[in-house]
C-alpha cells in the first residue's frame, strides 16, 4: 500500500488496498473495474472503490435475485446519471402510488427508507442503486425505480448478466459429468 494514495474516506479504498483485501494484482482489480464487475468512482486520475463493494466480491453472498437486482439497477443508475431530475421524480411518483396501494404494513418502512436516500440527494441514490451492501441489497427488493428500464433494456441487461457468469463458470470434467448424467 503506497502512502501516496490516500483514501478521501475510510469508507472508499484506492486499487491497491482492494487488490489486498482481494488477494489479487492491481490489473485483476483494474480488469474488475473495466468489466463492470467492481463499481468505482475517479478521483482525479485514480479509481476509488467502496469497502463495501470490495468486500461483498471476498464473500459473494447474493442471490441469483439478488444480483439480478443488482445488475438492473446499475443501468437504472446509468440512466440516473444523464437524467436526474426525471428519475428522482419518477421515482417520488411511484413511491406515492406504493403508499397508496399499501396504505399499512411492512412495506411502509421500506417506502420509507427509499424516500430518506431520495431526500438526501442523488449521491446516496447512486450508493443505493449500485452498492453491494446489505441495506442496499434490501432496498433494491422494493425499488421505486422500476419501469425506469425498458422491456429491451431489461432483457439486455439479464443476458449479460447470464453471459459473464457462463465466462466464470468452471467446465466440468468429462469424468464427473459421465458420473453426474448416470445417477440421473
Amino acid at each position: 500500500m503506497r502512502s501516496s494514495e490516500p483514501s478521501a474516506s475510510p469508507d472508499l479504498l484506492s486499487v491497491g488496498q482492494a487488490a489486498i483485501m482481494l488477494r489479487a494484482s492491481r490489473e485483476q482489480v483494474i480488469d474488475l473495474c473495466a468489466r463492470g464487475l467492481l463499481p468505482y468512482v475517479a478521483d482525479g486520475s485514480h479509481r476509488r472503490l467502496r469497502r463495501a463493494d470490495v468486500e461483498a466480491l471476498i464473500r459473494p453472498a447474493l442471490t441469483k435475485e439478488q444480483l439480478q437486482q443488482l445488475w438492473l439497477h446499475r443501468a437504472i443508475a446509468g440512466k440516473f446519471v444523464s437524467s436526474p431530475m426525471a428519475l428522482l421524480a419518477a421515482a417520488t411518483i411511484t413511491l406515492r402510488r406504493l403508499r397508496r396501494l399499501h396504505p399499512e404494513g411492512h412495506s411502509w418502512e421500506w417506502l420509507d427508507r427509499w424516500q430518506a436516500v431520495i431526500d438526501t440527494g442523488a449521491e446516496a441514490v447512486l450508493d443505493a442503486l449500485t452498492s453491494s451492501a446489505p441495506y442496499a441489497i434490501e432496498l433494491r427488493s422494493t425499488s421505486p425505480f422500476t419501469g425506469i428500464l425498458s422491456e429491451v433494456e431489461r432483457r439486455t441487461v439479464l443476458e449479460a448478466l447470464a453471459d459473464s457468469r457462463r465466462d466464470r463458470a468452471r467446465p466440468v470434467p468429462p469424468e464427473k459429468l459421465e458420473r453426474v448424467l448416470r445417477t440421473v
